[in-house]
């Protein structure tokens, strides 16, 4: 399995990486969150998931920062409430991205660590990880539930053993209600 991590930030990817690290797995990740509002954020959960990227040993892609497109993206949909059609579309958006990346690199699998978090609606990330894949035969989209298996324990104890910078929303500059 050549595996393109799809990457959130450093505390939902934590526990991931170790399980995977566990089954000998080493996933190249992926930060593509153009959603994250305001950049000062964007850059501290960018610059979070790098340094431990680099204190794993694994190879890290950094994303563009193009909160101009995904505004234009979202457009009609930013009064839609959490874990409605604005996060389908952001999905979907950030998906495609890690899909496209995936298959111009020759890996063979796609993942995220979005859903790892009890915040987001595991179907609604499910659905845009099948479909952003759907146009390339060559890639799989792994929906594994990262919540189970006491991955969500762990999350907590590695944030802590980690010092992790930890938000308290989602990123987007709607999700502060």
């Amino acid at each position: 399995m050549k595996l393109l991590l799809h990457c959130c930030c450093a505390p939902c990817s934590a526990a991931i990486l170790e399980w995977l690290s566990e089954q000998n797995i080493r996933p190249t990740l992926f930060f593509y969150n153009p959603n994250i509002y305001p950049e000062e954020e964007y850059q501290r959960r960018k610059d979070e998931l790098k340094r431990y990227a680099q204190s794993l040993h694994l190879e890290y892609i950094d994303g563009d920062y193009r909160h101009d497109l995904w505004r234009q993206a979202i457009q009609g949909l930013e009064d839609e409430p959490e874990r409605g059609a604005r996060c389908s579309k952001c999905f979907k958006l950030r998906l495609e991205a890690t899909a496209r990346l995936a298959a111009e690199r020759g890996f063979t699998h796609i993942a995220t660590t979005l859903a790892s978090s009890r915040w987001k609606n595991l179907e609604q990330i499910n659905q845009a990880g099948h479909r952003a894949v759907a146009t390339y035969p060559e890639l799989v989209f792994w929906d594994k539930n990262w919540r189970k298996d006491g991955l969500s324990e762990r999350r907590r104890i590695l944030l802590q053993l980690n010092g992790f910078y930890n938000q308290n929303y989602c990123g987007c500059e709607f999700s502060f209600r």
